[in-house]
């Protein structure tokens, strides 16, 4: 008597599962591949677009001092010898803009830290550092 064929006809029914697995490893190694690349050059375009800017700023910190005054203190990074210019606002508990102003740093030092403080139409609840620039002048 013949035996039955247990089973599904070869190639009848899609691939086998070891070709399966070929072609899932070779996808995750696609994936792996184009995520490194992409990660990388937004790592190089991050790099480039900040070392394009000559000056740049950090609000370490704020201090309400009246309803018509706040003092921020700044961190600024510039070349030696060149003029920077920093924006720096105020909002209301709103979210009215209640003060808005440019302060120059003229020093010669790379490195600055230095506290200004923005005058405001009311009572101001932060302050922010909007940009820092080369002076026009």
């Amino acid at each position: 008597m013949a035996t039955a064929h247990q089973g599904l006809p070869e190639g009848r029914y899609g691939r086998a599962p070891k070709d399966e697995a070929r072609t899932d490893r070779r996808l995750t190694v696609v994936g792996l591949v184009l995520g490194a690349v992409l990660l990388a050059f937004l790592g190089w375009t991050g790099v480039a677009y900040i070392s394009s800017q000559p000056v740049s700023g950090e609000l370490t910190g704020f201090v309400v001092i009246s309803d018509t005054e706040v003092e921020a203190r700044l961190a600024i990074r510039k070349p030696a010898g060149m003029t920077g210019v920093c924006t720096v606002r105020s909002q209301a508990e709103d979210g009215l803009e209640v003060g808005r102003a440019d302060f120059r740093f003229e020093d010669e030092a790379e490195s600055l830290h230095r506290a200004v403080t923005l005058r405001t139409t009311q009572r101001a609840t932060n302050a922010q550092l909007m940009g820092c620039s080369e002076a026009s002048d």
